[in-house]
Formats: C-alpha cells, sequence, structure tokens
C-alpha cells in the first residue's frame, strides 16, 4: 500500500476505485470549479508577497513604497517570469529587492547605501526597472 497527495489531502493508493469514491464521500472537500482556479490564476499575474524579512528591512531602512512603486515592481517580476528567471535582484529607484520570481515574494529589500561592498548571490538574473 502507497500514499499520495491528492488536491491537498494524503490517500492510499489502493486502487482508481477508490479514490473516486474517496472524492464523493460526505463530508469531503470538493474539487474547485475551472471559474475559481481561472481566476486564481489570472490575480497572480497582479500580485505579489514581500516577506516578513524584507518588511522589517524596508521599515528599518525607511524606504516608502506608494502604490505605482507596487505596480512598477509587479511588472518587473512579471518580466521576469516570462523570461524564465527564478530568483532576481530587480533595481528599482535606489533599492534593490531580491526577490523569487517563481514564489512572487520579495525576501529582502537594501537601500543603495547598505548595498555597497555586498555580494548577491544564488540569483539567476537582474531586472532594471
Amino acid at each position: 500500500m502507497g500514499y499520495r497527495v491528492v488536491n491537498g489531502t494524503i490517500v492510499t493508493v489502493n486502487s482508481v476505485n477508490d479514490l473516486n469514491n474517496s472524492n464523493t464521500s460526505k463530508g469531503k472537500k470538493q474539487n474547485p470549479d475551472f471559474s475559481s482556479v481561472l481566476k486564481n490564476e489570472i490575480k497572480k499575474d497582479d500580485s505579489f508577497v514581500i516577506s516578513a524579512h524584507a518588511a522589517d528591512r524596508i521599515k528599518d531602512r525607511g524606504i516608502q513604497l506608494n502604490s505605482e512603486d507596487m505596480k512598477a515592481i509587479n511588472e518587473g517580476i512579471n518580466k521576469a517570469d516570462i523570461k524564465g528567471c527564478k530568483d532576481s535582484v530587480i533595481l528599482y529607484k535606489n533599492t534593490a529587492f531580491l526577490t523569487s520570481i517563481k514564489n512572487r515574494t520579495i525576501v529582502t529589500a537594501v537601500d543603495r547605501d547598505d548595498s555597497k561592498q555586498n555580494v548577491f548571490t544564488n540569483i539567476d538574473s537582474v531586472v532594471i526597472l
């Protein structure tokens, strides 16, 4: 007997019939419909996450971001994603944002003064905005 993760649920691998029956039993989560999955995928291009670490660095370094800045950074993430980038440094105004493109997450932020004499590692691209 084996186990698999199906739609976020661990199920035993016995037979296809058991899997189909477990999805239709009462009290189980139903699979989301296509339109809700599509909406979530479309929304991904319009948003990104700022990690707690990055939020602390932005606050500590007095970096101010308004809605236009956020849109520009999001466009940079989208451009990097289209090119197949995974981990990028996004240079925007006087700040370098280390970003996981795959997770659409800003990992940390470094302003011009703090970036001197630093080396950015484990990146595959730089986006200049």
